[in-house]
């Protein structure tokens, strides 16, 4: 599928979902539907074509359902094989764009057996910390009730419930499991302190009884919002340097979450929300240690897994590349990477969606470099440059290199091991995404 073509399949869908918001606006209030079965492989016109009214939310005419955060599992967290029994987990997440209502995914996908939620609630954050302002905690539902049984493997999504979230906020999502499970489904590298109390606090306002502290995520795989200004969401498909394992903790310096202020305060720029689908030592064309399971199945197999189903998506950012060459087995051969960045772009022009790739950063001062791994790096960069494989270039390369040594990071933007950015370096790779290049140019969208 073309470019042209890919941007109409997306004003399509966009003019469903807002055909639908008009009738449940004409009609009222519907019925409740249930959040609960969506399964991990589901395709983008579903996320989109669903909007799970409840009784208690009435979208405004126009609005759209769009993600505004997420975090793709990275594996069962290790030492929870019986799940986290009660225990409320106090997840603190931050938005890209803001909306109106709210709905929130949780993902069983590495538990191995059902796990029972009893109270899960939304909230504002109290200044980054575990209390909510006061009068903003909402408490769930999944259809039937405030209880829902999550298949191992599978995700679920809430009903929506009415919560004015500004963008670049903080949102606390908590989850209650009162019985022995299998392994809690994680983000490992989270860069954010999360929070745990004793017994269920789930929908408690002060955050006085979390005195347990996390650096991951449990559970908690996606927020959407119900935006009126939103055009889309942009999720980005990477390793470490999107995952932002070396930026300051609990200060949201990922370069995605920079891209995404951008995005909110510059002139001009398309509004489009921020997905960030990074997990460290994640590989393009193997998936990570088995054994382990930290780090994602493969970018092939994750697009379908982690990235088409994201609400209101309109385009992929494809960040993956350099553990395929730097990782045991390495892979030797450029033209098996650039194939397989190729089958990504395919598989997403497919669904519509306009696709943005990144060229490989320098590794020179890291452990792993090599002349040999450095000829395939650069190759595979000659490849992307020459185009014909993404819609667009991000040249992440040239952003973060030093000048008189290319095949290394400039010692500003180097965190200190030669291959992961510091927070300037993140600074660097927001600045150069072109926000242009994040969606069809305008003589396209016109045809």
């Amino acid at each position: 599928m073309g470019v042209v073509s890919g941007r109409r399949v997306f004003g399509l869908l966009a003019g469903l979902m807002a055909v639908v918001l008009g009738v449940l606006v004409a009609v009222g209030t519907g019925q409740e539907a249930s959040g609960a079965g969506e399964r991990a492989g589901e395709r983008l016109e579903k996320v989109m074509a669903d909007p799970h009214p409840t009784r208690s939310v009435t979208p405004a005419a126009g609005a759209e359902w769009v993600g505004t955060w997420s975090a793709a599992p990275t594996g069962p967290e290790p030492g929870t094989e019986a799940g986290l029994p009660d225990q409320s987990l106090r997840n603190v997440v931050h938005t890209s764009v803001g909306g109106g209502s709210v709905r929130v995914e949780l993902s069983n996908q590495y538990g191995g057996r059902p796990v029972r939620f009893t109270n899960v609630t939304v909230a504002l954050s109290a200044g980054g910390g575990p209390g909510a302002v006061a009068g903003s905690m909402r408490r769930l539902t999944f259809g039937e009730g405030t209880s829902v049984l999550v298949p191992p493997g599978e995700r679920v999504l809430s009903d929506p419930v009415r919560l004015e979230v500004a963008a670049g906020s903080d949102l606390l999502v908590t989850v209650y499991a009162p019985d022995p499970s299998g392994s809690v489904t994680y983000h490992r590298m989270a860069q954010q302190i999360s929070y745990v109390a004793a017994g269920d606090a789930a929908g408690e306002e002060s955050g006085a009884a979390f005195t347990g502290v996390a650096e991951v995520w449990r559970y908690v795989s996606s927020v959407q919002v119900l935006s009126p200004g939103a055009e889309g969401s942009v999720a980005v498909l990477g390793d470490s340097l999107t995952d932002g394992i070396t930026s300051t903790v609990g200060a949201n310096r990922r370069w995605t979450d920079l891209l995404a202020e951008r995005l909110r305060t510059e002139r001009d720029a398309p509004r489009l929300a921020v997905l960030n689908q990074g997990i460290s030592g994640n590989r393009l064309l193997l998936d990570g240690d088995l054994t382990r399971q930290y780090n994602g199945a493969s970018g092939l197999r994750r697009l379908g897994l982690d990235v088409l189903r994201q609400a209101g998506l309109r385009t992929v950012v494809l960040q993956l590349g350099i553990n395929d060459i730097t990782a045991a087995p390495q892979q030797t051969d450029p033209a098996a990477i650039v194939a397989a960045m190729r089958q990504v772009t395919a598989e997403a022009h497919e669904a519509g969606l306009w696709v943005v790739g990144a060229t490989l950063a320098p590794f020179g001062g890291h452990h792993t470099y090599t002349p040999e791994r450095e000829r395939v790096r650069q190759l595979v960069n000659a490849e992307i440059r020459a185009g014909g494989v993404f819609d667009a270039v991000l040249d992440f390369d040239a952003a973060l290199r030093d000048p008189a040594r290319p095949q290394s990071l400039l010692p500003l933007h180097d965190s200190g091991d030669g291959l992961h950015p510091s927070d300037a370096g993140y600074v660097a790779m927001a600045r150069a995404v072109s926000l242009r290049d994040l969606v069809p140019d305008t003589a396209e969208q016109a045809l």
